[in-house]
């Protein structure tokens, strides 16, 4: 399955980015609890998809499994170190050949945050 968290699309077939004995305990997680997380994680570093993509990884795929259907994800936060209220968090279940285009941009290094942003959630054209 992929999964775009703000401008990276993730893999989360591979391998799980958890170790057993994590799963077990994020098995208990509400979705509630996993929006707070990652707009506490994206209120410290919003390039956190760039910067520790094995922490946004486990991030996407605790998304995806706490909501169905959901497979893109937008953390946008004003600056780093900003509160986690300020964090603006939106969610979409895009089709799978949109996701795969995405990903093929990504790989040529023409997926940046104003590529996404323009095909997924349209905020720059307001």
């Amino acid at each position: 399955m992929l999964f775009l968290l703000n401008d990276v699309v993730f893999d989360l077939d591979e391998a799980c980015p958890a170790p057993s004995h994590d799963v077990r305990r994020f098995e208990t997680l509400s979705f509630d609890y996993v929006l707070e997380m990652g707009c506490e994680l994206f209120a410290e570093d919003p390039r956190l998809h760039h910067d520790d993509p094995a922490r946004a990884r486990r991030l996407a795929w605790l998304i995806a499994h706490r909501a169905a259907g959901v497979n893109a994800a937008l953390f946008a936060a004003p600056e780093a170190g900003c509160l986690p209220e300020l964090v603006e968090p939106r969610f979409c279940a895009l089709p799978e050949t949109v996701l795969r285009h995405l990903r093929q941009r990504a790989r040529r290094g023409a997926l940046d945050a104003a590529a996404a942003d323009k095909t997924v959630w349209g905020r720059l054209a307001a």
